[in-house]
């Protein structure tokens, strides 16, 4: 009976996905352990004090949960949408008051000698509810409002993140405007979100005068185009005060919620100042690793940019740096290759669910793992400020694991072709 159960829930897996999602952990398994690799020391495989072995627990734990998720009806993964929400955001409200502090945000629950990151579970729960909110069909009364809403289950936790002084997480959030733009989204708000996100990165890079005197200009410049439509040039006046606003805004927020060390790296990548025994140099060091390994890699567990500690993080955010260095290129490529592949197989996959609740849920997913890896990426080559985010499924960290798992085995469990 047990058999003919599991043979049941099993029809229309996706075997691929599983495959992808095994080799990234697998790859991340055997590089947490060279990161902790020493030559003349002699290291149990089983050794649960380190971080690879500890990251086997993880990679058990994980598995389980993936096969809990495949025995689960899918009605009750629709049903208790809202649920798994309000929870993680119970649970992220507690972490401000008993939550323990490590990197300079508060944002972990410690049990023992394992933490547990409420705010990665927070990123499948809002998939889920965004999923069973947009599949809920909204009257065409309503829809004025959908998006106003859908913004708000966004914004809530992203509230709390900041509270908690973890920036990297809260910005993973804006990934969602992928499901946005898929199921309707204007276009034109979506430039919007471009035209702030470039106001803001001016505005750090220079300061305030100068992104007032920006807006300034275009503001004289539409307003004189308009001045005749007396509806375009109240629209052009208001986008003009709400920029203001939202410049000053910026280094607001940029003083009071990032951390010393987060506006030290902002300050270093947009070249406002020079740490070469700071910032600059875990920068440094991170690209040096990846590009000493050339084409082919110096060869696993050779690394010497990795052995060292010259690279900072390397289990976790800067994981990335100890591929390059022993995998070289080829190895990178594969790693790119396989989480593409992931994406694609998740996006093409959404777009031929018969129930909408499945598509709009893959594609907050797929929007969730392409930023961690782009962003995760373009830290360690200088790219973006380093915001602290990790690899998904290759990072070492059981929080991250275990809520990546729970995202993608959710997916496969509702792909139902």
């Amino acid at each position: 009976m047990y058999s003919d159960s599991i043979k049941r829930n099993s029809k229309g897996f996706d075997a691929r996905l599983i495959v992808y999602y095994l080799a990234l952990v697998v790859i991340g398994w055997i590089t947490i352990y060279s990161t902790c690799y020493l030559p003349d020391a002699k290291m149990a495989f089983f050794d649960f004090s380190q971080p690879y072995g500890k990251q086997l627990i993880w990679i058990g734990t994980s598995l389980l949960i993936a096969v809990a998720i495949l025995l689960i009806d899918n009605k009750i993964l629709q049903h208790y949408a809202y649920y798994f929400y309000i929870v993680c955001l119970l649970l992220m409200v507690l972490v401000l008051f008993i939550g323990t502090e490590i990197s300079g945000a508060k944002a972990w629950i410690k049990i023992g000698e394992f933490s547990i990151q409420p705010t990665e579970f927070m990123k499948v729960a809002t998939a889920l509810a965004l999923a069973k909110f947009f599949n809920e069909g909204k009257t065409s009364g309503e829809k004025k409002y959908i998006w106003l809403i859908a913004i708000g289950m966004i914004l809530v936790p992203v509230l709390i993140i900041m509270l908690q002084h973890d920036a990297g997480s809260a910005l993973v959030f804006a990934s969602f405007f992928i499901l946005f733009y898929r199921e309707g989204m204007s276009a034109e708000f979506l430039f919007f979100c471009l035209i702030a996100a470039f106001l803001a990165i001016f505005t750090l890079k220079f300061n305030e005068t100068y992104a007032v005197a920006l807006l300034t200009v275009v503001f004289l410049i539409l307003f004189i185009k308009d001045r005749t439509q007396k509806k375009k040039a109240r629209r052009d006046i208001i986008l003009y005060v709400v920029s203001i606003v939202f410049v000053f805004s910026v280094n607001i927020l940029y003083e009071n919620v990032f951390e010393p060390h987060q506006k030290e790296r902002i300050d270093t990548i947009m070249g406002k100042t020079s740490d070469p025994k700071g910032a600059d140099f875990n920068l440094n060091q991170s690209k040096i690793a990846i590009g000493s390994g050339g084409f082919f890699g110096k060869g696993y567990l050779k690394g010497t940019q990795t052995k060292l500690k010259f690279v900072p993080e390397q289990s976790t955010d800067f994981i990335f740096c100890a591929i390059g260095e022993e995998w070289g290129f080829m190895g990178t490529l594969v790693v790119f290759a396989l989480y593409i592949a992931l994406v694609v197989r998740i996006l093409s996959l959404s777009e031929k669910q018969r129930t909408p609740f499945a598509r709009y849920y893959g594609y907050g997913i797929a929007g969730i793992i392409i930023f961690h890896f782009f962003i995760n990426i373009g830290m360690t080559c200088g790219l973006v400020p380093i915001i602290g985010i990790p690899l998904p499924f290759i990072s070492y960290g059981g929080s991250s694991l275990w809520a990546f798992t729970t995202m993608l085995f959710i997916f496969i469990k509702l792909n139902d072709n």
